[in-house]
């Protein structure tokens, strides 16, 4: 799915996320958010150069069609590219999450990241400039969302691992 990659909610986070509300203050909780926070940052820098540097291809307009200019000013892309998000918690259920803000989105784009991630035809239709009577296919690079989850995902798990057993150590247990 387009929407989110999470890594939450294990019992080792939850445990030390008890601990740490229980017996630090606010320097160590800041120092383990800062560290699964940076964990995550490469996949989300990743997702942000494959968004806006997705291959959109047409097959181009036949001979004798008219084109014209774009039919809105907002370039696809960086829009979407624009819209991925990271958060961090380390209270309730901790983890590091990465996301498409569809409240960062026009209307009109709430769903392009899913589609745009469909595995099965990378296929983008759309009407040509809002023209309900006249449809265009668009093609893409399928999967380009849970590509780059799955590159980072390992090294993502053994970094958390690697800070929850640091944060552990410090709190002596």
């Amino acid at each position: 799915m387009a929407s989110s990659i999470q890594i939450q909610g294990t019992g080792q986070l939850l445990d030390l996320s008890r601990r740490l509300r229980a017996a630090s203050g606010a320097p160590v909780q800041q120092n383990f958010q800062r560290r699964i926070r940076r964990a995550a940052e490469p996949l989300h820098r990743d997702l942000v150069d494959v968004m806006t540097n997705l291959s959109i291809t047409s097959p181009g307009r036949s001979a004798g069609k008219r084109g014209g200019p774009p039919g809105t000013s907002r370039p696809l892309r960086r829009t979407l590219a624009q819209a991925i998000r990271i958060s961090v918690r380390t209270s309730g259920n901790p983890g590091a999450r990465v996301w498409v803000d569809k409240g960062r989105l026009p209307s009109d784009l709430k769903n392009m990241a899913k589609a745009l991630n469909d595995e099965y035809s990378g296929r983008l239709r759309h009407p040509v400039f809002n023209n309900r009577r006249r449809w265009v296919n668009q093609w893409v690079t399928p999967l380009w969302w849970t590509n780059t989850v799955r590159q980072h995902e390992a090294r993502m798990r053994a970094e958390v691992q690697r800070v929850t057993d640091d944060v552990r150590r410090d709190l002596g247990g």
